[in-house]
């Protein structure tokens, strides 16, 4: 994928909940390679905007158009399967808590991640494996996620967004859970493993200290984007 191509191009999208206008009118473009940060304030519509970008959620108009090797096309236009495809596939996902299986080991939380897309169980532990060495975390495969530290978790959290191969990592909140010193840590696996790899990374948060990891900040208010600016570039402190 050439950098500055554009990955992702949200047009004028529009979502409600009962009297509620979560996203109005937004338009944005994410490049391949591109590091972005999407802040506000509670409500203002940052979460509805990635779950629109991710085709977890349905806008109510507008469109979502998708560059990707494997997939070109506005995904507002596929069905639950098609859509849910892409999740597996082409998108990661990295939220607040996780959202790890506890009774499952480490290594087997990133496998399954392959075993659902079909690759058989000794493979996908394989695949795991290697990811958890890439991120830090060699030699703790069999530790139960409760047997980890709160990054460490992420970081398996990270392993599992990506062992599938996604070019596009949709990350929600993903240092809320954390102290600060641990928070940059995750950040820093977060880019290395990301854009530095030729990826692409979508942030959601509230802390301008985690944007500012970013190369670029978008801020929402009233479902509106009010700022959109350059920031550090994603670059490695």
């Amino acid at each position: 994928m050439i950098a500055d191509t554009p990955v992702l191009s949200a047009h004028n999208l529009r979502k409600t909940y009962g009297s509620t206008t979560a996203l109005d009118g937004v338009s944005a473009l994410i490049r391949a390679g591109e590091s972005v940060a999407v802040m506000g304030a509670s409500g203002s519509g940052k979460t509805t905007l990635l779950h629109c970008l991710a085709g977890i959620v349905l806008p109510d108009s507008g469109s979502v158009l998708l560059r990707l090797p494997s997939v070109q096309g506005d995904i507002t236009t596929l069905d639950d399967a098609g859509r849910s495809l892409l999740r597996r596939r082409d998108f990661g996902f990295v939220f607040q808590q996780g959202l790890l299986i506890p009774e499952l080991t480490a290594g087997e939380n990133v496998a399954m991640a392959l075993m659902l897309n079909g690759v058989p169980r000794a493979a996908a532990e394989d695949s795991a494996a290697a990811w958890l060495a890439r991120l830090g975390l060699a030699g703790m495969e069999q530790r139960r996620i409760g047997e980890l530290s709160g990054g460490q978790a992420q970081r398996v959290a990270i392993a599992r967004a990506q062992v599938s191969g996604a070019q596009v990592l949709f990350a929600d909140e993903p240092t809320g859970a954390l102290d600060s010193r641990t928070s940059a840590e995750v950040m820093q696996v977060l880019l290395e493993s990301t854009v530095n790899a030729g990826k692409t990374l979508v942030v959601v948060t509230h802390d301008p200290s985690v944007a500012a990891w970013c190369g670029r900040t978008i801020t929402l208010a009233d479902g509106r984007i009010v700022a959109d600016t350059a920031g550090a570039a994603g670059i490695l402190r």
